[in-house]
């Protein structure tokens, strides 16, 4: 393992969620795990007037009942920041140098933006006219959560304003979903098995299938949902990284440049789709009340906060195509959405058939593809389908499973996606984190979706009932096939799940 170079972790927007969800027990179970610098702290900073006791008090509810707690809190500290002079920064900067000097610290930062998307360019300005964003003694990293803009205009003004003040090697564009561990576990299993690579391409898989599903609803966000919708939320980023992994190029060396080149690439090599196309290739959907089990669920326009003729996306599936040599003319298929019947993110490559029929026999079993899955979440593995003789006079052909479960791993701890991408800051390393150009690429790939939908107001958007599969239409998407029905399990497939 690496050795990690003593630095401060400073948070702004330290008394939110995020930071009291995830930042603070992905930090503490790093602690546990000896994976922390042998000098460290973490300075939480907002305008919330707490003292470092309060703070320690506040993260406490989301940490376990367990001795090394109270060891690990003595590593928080707090500091009460306003966010709209330069002077307000002189406080942060001076109780910087104290903690340095109490604590013996080297002056390596990294300053981690949990904050409204409003404050993005405000504080690496604020930082820089402090002369806290370079040094060259010390490194200075930049962590930036997602949104990255809300369309094509925006991503750009953002990536401009941030180089104002920081080198690109510095900013870190966080998204959760690259540091799972199935989803660098994908590297793994196309670039280090012979019976994988040669196959992943045209000549060998028919299409490719991204599902990201949420059996919950907008859970009181409404209000913020209502001026986002699946295509920013999720799609944009989190899917079309998926996608990123999924269709690169073998890179030349396991780095960070050599990764985030090859799927950049593939985000150039995305099929433009023609505004007056889009309604070929996406469909958008808003679940509808229903009842599940025996209980009424309200509709998304019912939900507080959300315009009650609001038009707003709660699902998109998307068809597209990738010109490049390897995937020509193969259709990729992504879909997300809210109130489906159960939580599941996976990818599913549909190999082609034989081309002959020697084993038909009316059965559809018989002629049905292989298919690889590889589940993100939850009960993360691999899962091959692939056709074996039924026992028994005749050749009769029944589809089996071949499957791999990380929890059948013993002794082996699944990092959560915060421990693993901060751990990775703190080493320099941002393979799993987004480059701006290529944030630019995926922004300009959905910028005619989200023209289309402007620019045509009566588009249609077609309801679902909460815990359905979202709309018909979807099903449509794919010719002559369907969806894969994944289920909580990994190899409960085929199945109508419920929630």
């Amino acid at each position: 393992m690496k050795q990690t170079e003593n630095q401060i972790l400073i948070i702004f927007g330290a008394s939110g969620d995020l930071t009291k969800r995830k930042l603070i027990p992905a930090l503490y179970s790093l602690f546990v795990q000896n994976l922390l610098p042998e000098k460290f702290a973490v300075l939480g900073a907002s305008r919330s007037p707490l003292t470092d006791n309060q703070f320690r008090k506040r993260v406490e509810e989301f940490l376990p009942k367990e001795k090394q707690v109270a060891e690990f809190k003595k590593l928080l500290f707090y500091q009460p920041v306003e966010t709209n002079r330069i002077v307000d920064f002189i406080p942060l900067k001076k109780r910087l140098k104290q903690l340095s000097t109490d604590l013996q610290i080297e002056k390596n930062y990294i300053f981690y933006l949990s904050t409204p998307p409003s404050l993005y360019e405000v504080i690496p300005r604020l930082l820089s006219k402090n002369k806290l964003s370079k040094s060259s003694k010390h490194f200075r990293r930049l962590i930036v959560e997602k949104p990255f803009g809300t369309n094509l205009a925006s991503a750009k003004e953002l990536n401009t304003k941030l180089l104002n003040y920081f080198d690109e090697e510095q900013i870190y564009r966080i998204d959760h979903y690259l540091g799972k561990e199935t989803v660098q576990n994908m590297l793994v299993t196309r670039f280090s098995n012979g019976i994988f690579e040669p196959l992943w391409n045209r000549n060998y898989i028919e299409r490719v299938e991204i599902t990201s599903a949420e059996s919950l609803g907008v859970e009181g966000r409404g209000g913020y949902y209502d001026h986002s919708g699946a295509l920013r939320d999720m799609l944009q980023n989190h899917l079309l990284q998926l996608v990123g992994f999924v269709a690169m190029e073998p890179p030349t060396v396991i780095d960070a440049t050599s990764i985030r080149n090859e799927t950049i690439k593939v985000f150039q090599s995305l099929r433009p789709i023609p505004e007056n196309r889009i309604v070929d290739h996406v469909i958008r959907g808003q679940y509808t009340s229903s009842k599940i089990k025996n209980k009424n669920v309200a509709g998304y326009r019912e939900e507080p906060g959300v315009d009650p003729k609001s038009r707003t996306e709660t699902f998109i599936a998307l068809k597209f195509y990738i010109d490049n040599w390897r995937w020509a003319d193969v259709p990729f298929y992504i879909r997300t959405g809210k109130k489906l019947p159960t939580r599941v993110t996976e990818i599913v490559i549909h190999f082609k058939s034989v081309p002959h029929h020697l084993f038909d026999s009316g059965n559809n079993q018989a002629s049905t593809n292989n298919q690889l899955i590889i589940r993100i979440q939850p009960d993360e593995g691999i899962l091959l389908k692939f056709g074996m003789k039924t026992p028994g006079a005749g050749f009769d052909v029944q589809t089996v499973n071949m499957d791999f479960h990380y929890s059948d791993l013993t002794n082996t701890t699944v990092p959560a996606a915060y421990e693993r991408l901060l751990l990775d800051c703190m080493q320099g390393d941002a393979t799993l984190y987004a480059r701006g150009d290529g944030v630019e690429e995926a922004w300009k790939f959905v910028q005619p979706i989200i023209n289309a939908w402007e620019n045509n107001p009566e588009m249609p958007i077609y309801g679902y009932p909460a815990g359905t599969w979202g709309p018909e239409e979807s099903f449509e998407l794919i010719p002559n096939a369907e969806w894969r029905f994944p289920c909580k399990n990994l190899t409960d497939d085929g199945l109508y799940c419920e929630l």
